[in-house]
């Protein structure tokens, strides 16, 4: 491995190891645990006891139909109030920081740059699905000063979106924000196919059916420039928000129903998200466990 290539190469946990107690929220491991044997079979046995009584399909068609609504309500009792700041998002992602060189121009690129429409004239597109009240939007914004950069974020919550337009660190010159069912056929996005750099799956599939996992990521696949990027974060199997579920909470497998009606699905390492037996066509690279 060359000298650039082992800069490049992402370390586990990234920088979050702990050399300054006065720092301990900003930059920590807790998470780099090995379990137990007798850990993980605790672990198991729980989920398998609340897994035992699932809910019925009246119940999960209602929270998939309602599941809008529910996401609105949270988002009406605590508005901005739920916006947290990502300590961790560049050291996991090092890619949402400044590039220092333009991306590579694509015939891609050559046709999408044809049309009008919002950040055209980017050179850089980040599309953040499932954006919430900006929690990584924000500080994208507030940390890339790239003049080429152009932030998009959708949401499933006309609520979350309005929240994130009205705070005070949005820029409307550099981000566009829109509402957008993930798991609907059209997203009617404001850019074209084949126009994005990155896109950032973040918290949000796990608050998805998963039998729609495999849709969402295919719908969004189709606006990736030619070697664009995605970036997955997410709740991990055996994650103790998954073992503080009750009995009557779960609506299928790894898939919870919260007291205020949202849910959350807890992935492991090698969860398929295209579904089936397929194979991502590239490799879907583990930054880092969730869980524990």
């Amino acid at each position: 491995m060359d000298e650039t290539a082992a800069k490049n190469k992402r370390l586990q946990f990234g920088n979050r190891y702990l050399t300054n107690k006065e720092k301990v929220f900003e930059h920590n491991a807790w998470d780099n645990v090995q379990w137990s044997e007798e850990q993980l079979d605790a672990a198991r046995l729980k989920v398998a006891e609340v897994a035992a009584t699932k809910a019925d399909q009246e119940t999960r068609a209602h929270f998939e139909i309602e599941a809008a609504n529910y996401w609105n309500k949270f988002y009406d009792i605590h508005t901005n109030r739920f916006f947290k700041d990502r300590n961790w998002l560049f050291v996991e992602f090092p890619e949402l920081l400044p590039v220092s060189q333009p991306t590579k121009t694509t015939d891609t690129e050559d046709f999408v740059t044809t049309r009008d429409f919002p950040g055209k004239d980017g050179a850089f597109r980040i599309f953040e699905v499932g954006c919430g009240v900006g929690n990584t939007i924000l500080p994208i914004l507030d940390t890339n000063k790239n003049p080429g950069l152009y932030v998009y974020g959708s949401d499933f919550s006309s609520k979350a979106v309005d929240v994130l337009r009205s705070h005070e660190k949005f820029d409307s010159a550099r981000c566009t924000v829109f509402i957008c069912d993930a798991t609907a056929d059209d997203w009617q996005t404001p850019f074209p196919e084949g126009s994005v750099d990155i896109i950032i799956y973040i918290f949000v599939l796990s608050a998805i059916c998963p039998e729609k996992f495999a849709h969402v990521v295919k719908q969004s696949w189709n606006y990736l420039k030619p070697g664009g990027l995605v970036l997955f974060r997410d709740y991990g199997r055996y994650d103790m928000a998954q073992l503080r579920f009750k009995k009557g909470r779960c609506l299928d497998d790894n898939f919870y129903v919260r007291g205020d009606g949202t849910r959350c699905y807890f992935f492991t390492q090698g969860h398929n998200l295209r579904g089936g037996r397929a194979s991502w066509s590239v490799p879907l690279q583990i930054v880092s466990n969730i869980s524990f």
